[in-house]
């Protein structure tokens, strides 16, 4: 839906009902899905079909809600998570091990600081904070050979601090490791980190995409640019 306005995507993404289907997205509140023999279930657990199995793993409203997100931030793919934390750990967790190493911004929100410099250490994961305002200089000084991933918020939270994404994904892709983007603050309505460089973008959803507090939650994009293979 890249053609089409900001507004129509909130509106339409994610969601083409067929005939007969509803015309609002379903929520779909059901934990599990029914299958005819456990042999179909064996090949869903056994990942060797694709289906809905388990909420938590995936469920259709999530989809459908999931694939919008991944349309307003132009990525290619998107999935949700329980909370805006949860979805940070796992964007950096998925790419990072015992013994690998993070740069990351120092203005970001207090609880993903805490997440990077104290969870993830117990998990033996190192990082290196640097100033949103370093130059080019200071910013690849912080790389090391261990080096796995980059990370910074858009908009600080909650000292508004703006990141240079650009300058940020570029000392990324230098050292051939990608950039994660927490876009909680501006929202895809008002930046797109993607457009700028980001290969991952991130989002609390609890806060303005929520937009009145009701729901906690949190999404993970994709932008399909970065060669995961090759790195």
């Amino acid at each position: 839906m890249n053609e089409y306005t900001m507004g129509t995507k909130c509106v339409q993404a994610g969601y083409t009902p067929g005939n007969g289907e509803p015309r609002q997205i379903p929520i779909v509140q059901s934990t599990t899905f029914k299958y005819d023999t456990s042999e179909d279930m064996g090949k869903l657990f056994d990942l060797e079909a694709s289906g809905y199995f388990y909420t938590r793993l995936q469920n259709p409203t999530n989809d459908h809600v999931a694939a919008k997100i991944a349309a307003m931030e132009g990525g290619t793919a998107a999935m949700l998570t329980s909370s805006g934390q949860a979805a940070n750990f796992f964007a950096l967790f998925n790419i990072c091990e015992c013994g690998s190493h993070i740069v990351a911004s120092s203005s970001i929100y207090g609880g993903t600081f805490n997440l990077i410099q104290v969870t993830m250490a117990k998990m033996g994961i190192t990082v290196t904070f640097v100033s949103p305002d370093c130059t080019e200089e200071e910013l690849n000084a912080a790389f090391q050979d261990n080096t796995r991933a980059v990370f910074g918020e858009t908009i600080a939270n909650p000292a508004l601090t703006v990141l240079d994404i650009e300058k940020f994904a570029k000392a990324a892709h230098a050292h051939g490791v990608p950039l994660i983007v927490d876009n909680t603050f501006p929202t895809p309505v008002n930046c797109r980190p993607i457009e700028w460089g980001a290969d991952i973008v991130t989002h609390s959803t609890t806060k303005y995409m929520d937009g009145h507090g009701a729901a906690v939650g949190g999404a993970i994009v994709d932008s399909g640019k970065f060669d995961w293979m090759a790195h």
